[in-house]
């Protein structure tokens, strides 16, 4: 490596440890990363210079001089997530802190490129317009988070084949290309939102887990020894296409028995708009009587897949989150524990069942944070040793 690899290598380092072990001061962070103490302050205060940190309150010690807390600077850096789902698509504009700056929401029968395509473009235009010029030259990149293949899941959205067929040819990189000059960054949908509540949720507390997000359709991620997994080809945790099986036997998918399509397709059968589903802010206590039964089945096929899952890796816990009231969440996650203890678990050990707290914006947050990654942080083995020198286990 050339003196400017190692200088972007120690960059890197030294943000990502700020970001995952919070407000730290030179001394601890030339103490993780195994760098001088010159060296670091030399970063540090060039990065300050630049914006991207932000100097706290001095703390007075015992001996010395007192230390100074260096932290993420608000606003330092920006990027855009847009998150293109089966029911919805957001696009929002937040900081390298996680904080949503702007946010525009399209709604839908089911997605066609056309209409979010043109959703994106205009949108990123009307928040530009509200950003100062500072805070524009501070945009590092856009972040996509899609389904993969999303053309084979027409008959779940009630489109026709030849209808969604149209997503087959869609390129991201060349479509947002014709109207920004912006890096482009797309990720699995669903992988977006375990990269989410890995940075900024309890990602933070466990080494090794899996994560479901429960949307209108289920997916979720993997996280390796404190870093998201992605796999050969992006689609690394496809959790949503784990074995399960229909009333009568039939083989299925976990996004079949576990996604809340189910019970709009049961609001629907008795006159009630599923819409009421995706109202914000989200209340669903007036569907008590569909809700109590999906959550049952929900929670049942989530303990069984949560032991599938361990039965490859040994996860220590399995993080739940999803597009539904926090009341909701909380009342899964204790179903879910329960029915894992009645679950045949000879040669397994039970991982622990946590609820996530990033909540139904993770995916486009998530999408949010893989320009930030591309730029200014790690998100690999290369950084692990020094992350594991801060709050992390």
């Amino acid at each position: 490596m050339n003196q400017s690899g190692v200088r972007d290598y120690n960059e890197r380092l030294l943000l990502t440890l700020l970001q995952r072990n919070g407000p730290t001061a030179g001394s601890d962070l030339a103490r993780m990363a195994n760098l001088s103490p010159q060296t670091v302050s030399i970063i540090l205060r060039e990065m300050e210079s630049e914006g991207l940190l932000s100097r706290g309150m001095p703390i007075k010690g015992k001996v010395g001089k007192p230390s100074v807390p260096m932290s993420l600077a608000e606003g330092g850096v920006l990027s855009f997530g847009c998150k293109i789902g089966r029911r919805s698509t957001v696009l929002l504009l937040t900081d390298f802190r996680g904080t949503v700056r702007d946010q525009l929401q399209l709604h839908y029968k089911y997605p066609m490129p056309e209409p979010i395509l043109r959703f994106v473009e205009d949108g990123m235009a009307s928040i530009l317009a509200r950003c100062t010029p500072a805070e524009i030259g501070r945009i590092c990149g856009v972040g996509i988070a899609t389904p993969f293949e999303l053309w084979k899941w027409n008959d779940l959205v009630g489109a026709t084949t030849e209808e969604f067929i149209s997503w087959k040819d869609v390129d991201f990189h060349a479509e947002l290309a014709r109207f920004t000059d912006l890096p482009v960054s797309v990720v699995n949908d669903a992988t977006a939102g375990c990269q989410a509540e890995h940075i900024y949720g309890r990602g933070k507390e466990f080494r090794d887990y899996a994560y479901f997000f429960v949307g209108a359709f289920i997916g979720g991620g993997v996280v390796l020894n404190h870093s998201v997994y992605q796999g050969h080809q992006g689609n690394a945790g496809a959790l949503g296409s784990l074995r399960s099986f229909g009333p009568h036997g039939e083989s299925q998918q976990l996004i079949d028995t576990a996604s809340i399509h189910l019970l709009e397709t049961r609001l629907a059968e008795f006159g009630i708009d599923p819409q009421e589903l995706w109202s914000q802010p989200q209340d669903w206590s007036r569907l008590s009587r569909f809700v109590e039964p999906w959550l049952g089945q929900t929670a049942q096929e989530l303990a069984k897949a949560s032991l599938s899952v361990c039965a490859v890796i040994d996860f220590e816990a399995i993080l739940i989150d999803g597009a539904f009231p926090e009341p909701v969440k909380q009342a899964l996650v204790e179903r879910t524990r329960r029915y894992l203890v009645n679950q045949d678990m000879r040669g397994l050990i039970a991982p622990r069942i946590e609820a996530g707290v990033v909540g139904g914006n993770a995916r486009a947050i998530g999408a949010a944070t893989s320009p930030l990654f591309d730029r200014y942080f790690m998100n690999g083995s290369q950084a692990l040793s020094a992350v594991r020198g801060g709050n992390a286990r």
